[in-house]
C-alpha cells in the first residue's frame, strides 16, 4: 500500500502542476494598453473592438499625447490620435486585430505597426463622421442611413530605423 500511495501523491502532483500550466496558458490573453486624449469615443470604440476579439484592454488617458508618441518612437508621419502597446511594440491608430495578431505571432523586428490619420471604416471608425477633428464617433445623420462607410488604407509595419513597410492593405 505504501508504494500506490507514493504513486497516488506523484499522480496527484503531476495533475496539480499540469492545471496550473494549464490555467497560466489560458491566460496569456494579450494585454493592449490604449493611450488616448480625454475623451475619445473612437479610442474606445477600437478598444471595444479589441476586446470583443480576445485582447485585455486597458485605457490611459493622456494629456499630452505627443510625449507618449515620442517615448514609444512613432515617426510623426506615421501618427494617428491614439497610440498602443502590446508584446513590445507600438500600434499607432486604428488597426485590425489579424493585424496585431500577426505582429504578436511573426514578431518581426520593428518598433511597430501604424495607421496613420483616421481611416473612415477602421475599426472604431465604421460609422464616423469624416468632419469630427476630435476623433469622436458619431453617426452621419445627413443621409439617415446607417451604413458603416469604408475608405481603403494601409496598415504599415515600421521598423527600427523609423522606415515603414506596407504590412496589410485593407
Amino acid at each position: 500500500m505504501d508504494g500506490s500511495g507514493a504513486m497516488m501523491r506523484v499522480l496527484g502532483a503531476l495533475l496539480m502542476s499540469l492545471s496550473t500550466v494549464l490555467v497560466q496558458a489560458a491566460d496569456k490573453t494579450p494585454v493592449v494598453e490604449i493611450y488616448m486624449p480625454t475623451p475619445c469615443l473612437a479610442c474606445i470604440d477600437w478598444g471595444a473592438y479589441l476586446a470583443e476579439r480576445g485582447f485585455k484592454v486597458v485605457y490611459q488617458e493622456s494629456a499630452d499625447m505627443a510625449a507618449v508618441k515620442k517615448r514609444l518612437k512613432v515617426p510623426k508621419a506615421l501618427e494617428s490620435v491614439h497610440t498602443a502597446v502590446v508584446g513590445g511594440y507600438f500600434v499607432e491608430g486604428h488597426a485590425y486585430a489579424e493585424d496585431i495578431q500577426e505582429l504578436l505571432r511573426d514578431r518581426p523586428k520593428a518598433r511597430g505597426i501604424a495607421v496613420p490619420g483616421l481611416p473612415i471604416g477602421a475599426p472604431g471608425r465604421e460609422y464616423s463622421n469624416p468632419t469630427c477633428e476630435t476623433a469622436c464617433t458619431t453617426l452621419d445623420n445627413t443621409s439617415g442611413e446607417r451604413a458603416p462607410k469604408r475608405e481603403l488604407f494601409d496598415t504599415l509595419l515600421v521598423l527600427p530605423d523609423g522606415t515603414s513597410k506596407i504590412w496589410a492593405r485593407h
